[in-house]
């Protein structure tokens, strides 16, 4: 079901219902003087990914490597601050 807006809404909440529209899929009719304009969708898009297909990719995962929390150590403990110019 889409959600109803006036044009005078949208155009004080633009960025939250274009966050709405992305992140939540939701659809926004735009009224003008109570008469439809316009409708606000999601575009189709196969750059992301569902949730169902990134648990399918999480399960489908290799094993983690023990040792790479170990190699992280071992990178943290080398981790430097910058040399201080004005020092």
């Amino acid at each position: 079901m889409a959600n109803v807006i006036s044009a005078t809404e949208l155009a004080r909440k633009l960025g939250d219902v274009l966050g709405k529209v992305r992140y939540r899929r939701e659809v926004f009719v735009v009224e003008r003087n109570g008469e439809p304009v316009a409708r606000l969708a999601p575009i189709p898009s196969t750059a992301s990914a569902s949730l169902v297909e990134g648990l399918r990719a999480w399960r489908g995962a290799a094993r983690a490597d023990p040792s790479f929390a170990d190699d992280l150590e071992r990178v943290n403990a080398a981790d430097r601050p910058p040399r201080n110019p004005w020092a």
